[in-house]
């Protein structure tokens, strides 16, 4: 089963990460309040990029290391399309 890393932008500027093995469900479920924490108190815009990955430890260890940079590395990100 496929897993994929994606990137949300949330209302003030913040990007929001994380793994999923359906971006379009895991996306409507932050959009309406149901998904994490974070995008329940911060409302999502919207899907800025997605990465897929063969296996969740793949992804769960890229999630990682996105999560550690800066915004502006997260932007480069998107900007590229894939790192």
């Amino acid at each position: 089963m496929a897993y994929f890393v994606y990137l949300i932008e949330c209302e003030g500027g913040s990007i929001y990460t994380g793994i999923t093995t359906d971006v379009k469900r895991r996306f409507e479920e932050h959009a309406s309040k149901t998904g994490a924490k974070y995008t329940r108190a911060h409302k999502v815009k919207k899907l800025l990029y997605t990465e897929k990955h063969a296996n969740r430890s793949k992804a769960s260890k890229r999630e990682a290391e996105i999560k550690s940079w800066k915004r502006g590395q997260k932007l480069e990100l998107v900007k590229r399309g894939r790192a």
